[in-house]
């Protein structure tokens, strides 16, 4: 009998098979809120001592890859888009506030890119969310918390290019 896992990611991949683009990836993201509603599917894949990225899958012929991100306390980064890919971000435990930037400036060979705050919101469990290629956001986690998460394309092996806050005037 195949497990919860396997089962998602045929899942997924029929998703992204059958419905290319973001539409598929929509699907994908309802997939992952299902996961999370399920308190075994957590307890088994995204345990407390979920290490800060830990591979769950690594998909051979799409190449997303399904991961299990734990954090222990506070932890934020700047704004960033996943450069050529997708991601997912689904809550598994705590809260994770998210901010939604504006790209004014993509990231040149010699200068980050430039992004203005537009709002923020909080993941609660059960929560995820789909940042399509080129949709720049950042996370804060103020303390511990699991997180599900969904790449296009493993973003271990992609070098990105950063991007910098900024207000519109500095950035004209």
């Amino acid at each position: 009998m195949a497990s919860k896992l396997d089962k998602f990611v045929a899942d997924c991949r029929t998703a992204l098979t059958a419905t290319p683009g973001s539409p598929g990836r929509e699907k994908v993201r309802d997939l992952v809120q299902q996961a999370l509603s399920d308190p075994d599917f957590i307890a088994t894949y995204i345990p407390e001592g979920t290490p800060e990225r830990h591979i769950l899958h690594e998909d051979a012929d799409l190449g997303f890859t399904v991961l299990a991100h734990g954090y222990t306390g506070a932890k934020g980064s700047n704004p960033h888009d996943h450069g050529p890919s997708w991601a997912i971000y689904g809550q598994a435990a705590g809260e994770t506030i998210m901010t939604a930037w504006d790209c004014l400036a993509r990231p040149t060979e010699t200068g980050p890119g430039k992004a203005k705050f537009n709002h923020n919101y909080t993941m609660k469990p059960g929560d995820a969310y789909l940042y399509d290629v080129g949709v720049l956001h950042s996370p804060e986690r103020k303390a511990a918390t699991r997180l599900m998460r969904i790449e296009g394309i493993n973003m271990a092996k992609v070098k990105r290019k950063p991007y910098e806050a900024v207000t519109q005037a500095a950035a004209e």
